[in-house]
């Protein structure tokens, strides 16, 4: 499926709350997974039905049920319904075109956001829709399929460690947006590799498949840019917001997500400058290659010029021609080409042509 533009499954004029999966279609069996949490008691486990979590959810705990496949429309419906969720925000959950943004309602606060992964057998960039609802004891995320890049995280709650476990849903919230910056990190450390590999080998050999690369991992760029430029507005926005459900002390750590993220923004921007110098310079490699080449071929053009003309004259059938009965004219034609194309040699040594 292209990654740029995506082809939706929503029918146009549908009403504005119509829940419409829109993205891949999968057949996985969608799986609801719990971690609930209060000091040091720990509750981890896979439910089977959303209303076997809704006994342990209390003021004064931390519940994160985390729902992996969207393509269920009826059990998404039915999950909005349990927790009161607004229909829009179901709509943006089911939709994974969406571009990441946030919004705050009365019972919780909505985030969507792009976690992106790394095939190494392509080297390509894949990027899966993250939705967050954090209410003030709860903590819903939604994925498109199994796996994620929130295992650090759930094993600092499985230790204790850190303040994860006293610090309520919204530290959690910003761990989960945390994990997923961070690992913006590893796909520029994937990307700088091969933008590093292609620097080191130019000069020496520049090739047709060096001008593909370059032009892959700018494709890479822009899609990698595509995902994380709205972020930084969704951050900006949640510190600048006047939220209940993210308290002063969160908001201490959103600000490290932020410098994180025009940090990655920044480094994306460095590797399209370096990438447009690379392609100047291949550019440039492979224009005076072909120079050399011209002039080479020039050479020997203008080498063999005089001497075509030598041979044309020497080989016209004249009824009068004394050369032709000459004993040593045929030397004398040889000697004749070769001090030519020596002068001739000479003469570009002279003007460094050569």
């Amino acid at each position: 499926m292209p990654r740029f533009t995506r082809r939706s499954t929503k029918k146009a004029g549908s009403a504005p709350g119509t829940l419409i999966h829109v993205g891949e279609r999968r057949t996985d069996h969608v799986r609801l997974s719990m971690m609930h949490y209060e000091g040091e008691r720990l509750i981890e486990q896979t439910v089977d039905r959303i209303e076997a979590v809704l006994p342990l959810i209390k003021p004064e705990t931390t519940t994160w049920i985390n729902i992996d496949g969207i393509h269920d429309v009826d059990l998404i419906a039915h999950i909005g319904e349990t927790f009161r969720v607004h229909p829009l925000t179901l709509e943006d959950i089911l939709n994974t075109t969406a571009r990441p943004k946030d919004e705050l309602f009365d019972d919780y606060l909505f985030v969507l956001l792009k976690m992106v992964r790394y095939d190494t057998t392509e080297q390509r960039i894949q990027s899966e829709q993250i939705s967050l609802i954090l209410g003030q004891t709860v903590l819903l995320s939604f994925q498109e399929a199994v796996g994620d890049v929130f295992d650090p995280v759930r094993e600092r709650i499985r230790k204790g460690k850190g303040r994860i476990r006293e610090a309520g849903g919204a530290y959690l919230a910003y761990a989960l947006i945390d994990a997923i910056v961070d690992h913006y990190f590893f796909i520029l450390e994937k990307l700088g590799e091969r933008l590093e590999s292609l620097e080191e080998n130019i000069d020496e050999t520049a090739h047709a498949g060096m001008l593909e690369e370059i032009h892959a991992i700018r494709r890479e760029l822009i899609y990698l840019r595509k995902q994380v430029w709205p972020l930084r507005e969704v951050v900006a926005h949640l510190l600048k917001g006047d939220t209940p459900f993210i308290g002063e002390a969160t908001g201490m750590f959103l600000r490290d997500v932020y410098d994180h993220t025009i940090q990655v923004i920044d480094t994306i921007e460095s590797f399209r400058d370096t990438l447009s110098s690379l392609q100047d310079l291949y550019l440039s490699i492979i224009s005076n290659r072909m120079n050399e080449v011209m002039k080479v071929l020039t050479i020997i053009a203008t080498i063999f010029i005089p001497i075509t003309f030598i041979a044309g004259v020497y080989g016209m059938n004249f009824a009068h021609m004394p050369e032709l009965t000459w004993r040593w004219g045929y030397l004398a034609f040889w000697l004749a080409v070769i001090a030519m194309a020596v002068s001739l040699v000479l003469f570009f040594k002279h003007k460094k042509w050569l």
